[in-house]
C-alpha cells in the first residue's frame, strides 16, 4: 500500500477517491435525515433499516469508517509535504496571490470537521453500538413500547443549544471545506477541461445544499421538539 502511494499523483488520486466516496455517503446520510422533517415513522424505519441490515452494518459501515480515517490522514499526509516542499528559505511563498484561504487552509478546517466527526460518532454511533451489541437490543423498540426510538433519540441530542450551535459551525466549515474539496478531487481525477466550469458550479450548489440541509433538520429538532 504505501509503494503505491508513494508518488504524488497517487496519493492525490487516493486522496479524490475518497473525497468521492465520501461526498456520496453524505448525500446518503443527508436523504436519510430529512425524513425525519416530514414524517417520524418513515425516518424510524429508515434508521431501523439502516442500522439492522447486515450488509450496511458488517460491510459498508467499516469501509465507511476506513474511508474517513483514510481521507483526514492522506489530507494531513499532503499538507505536510506541500508544506516542506516549498523553499521558504529562498523564496517567500505567497499562497494569497493564487489561492483562496480555504483552499489554503483545507488541513484546519479538516481538523475541525475530523473533532466533529470524532463528536458526532460520541453522540450518535457509539451509543447505537452500546444498544445493540453490548446490551443486546437490535429490536429498535422504545423500552415498553411498540414504537421505534430512532426519531426520539435525534431529537434528544438536539435540546441544547449549545450542541445544535455547535453543530450549525462545523456544517458551515463543512461547507467551505467542500466548496474547494469538491471541485479538486475532481479535478484529481482529470475533469480539469471543458468541464470544469460544470463541476465549480456542481460543487458550489453541493457546499451549499449539503450543509445546510443538516442545518435545517438540527434547527428543527431544537425547536420541535
Amino acid at each position: 500500500m504505501s509503494g503505491i502511494l508513494s508518488s504524488s499523483i497517487a496519493r492525490k488520486v487516493a486522496m479524490a477517491l475518497s473525497a468521492l466516496f465520501l461526498i456520496i455517503f453524505l448525500i446518503i446520510h443527508l436523504a436519510v435525515n430529512v425524513t425525519s422533517l416530514f414524517s417520524e415513522d418513515a425516518f424510524n424505519q429508515a434508521s431501523h433499516f439502516m442500522g439492522t441490515n447486515p450488509l450496511i452494518q458488517f460491510a459498508m459501515q467499516p469501509v465507511l469508517i476506513f474511508g474517513v480515517v483514510f481521507h483526514f490522514v492522506m489530507g494531513f499526509v499532503l499538507e505536510l509535504k506541500n508544506r516542506a516542499s516549498r523553499n521558504v528559505k529562498y523564496v517567500k511563498y505567497n499562497g494569497a496571490a493564487s489561492a483562496t484561504w480555504m483552499s489554503r487552509n483545507m488541513a484546519i478546517s479538516g481538523g475541525v470537521i475530523l473533532i466533529f466527526i470524532v463528536i458526532h460518532f460520541l453522540d450518535f454511533w457509539i451509543p447505537e453500538l452500546n444498544t445493540k451489541y453490548v446490551l443486546g437490543d437490535m429490536s429498535g423498540y422504545l423500552e415498553g413500547t411498540e414504537k421505534l426510538r430512532y426519531f426520539e433519540e435525534l431529537q434528544h441530542k438536539f435540546v441544547s443549544p449549545l450542541r445544535v450551535g455547535a453543530y450549525i459551525v462545523a456544517f458551515i466549515l463543512l461547507g467551505l471545506h467542500l466548496a474547494h474539496g469538491f471541485q479538486s478531487a475532481f479535478q484529481s481525477m482529470g475533469f480539469n477541461n471543458k468541464y470544469t466550469k460544470c463541476v465549480k458550479n456542481l460543487g458550489t450548489i453541493y457546499s451549499i445544499v449539503i450543509p445546510l440541509g443538516f442545518i435545517i433538520i438540527a434547527l428543527f429538532h431544537h425547536f420541535n421538539h
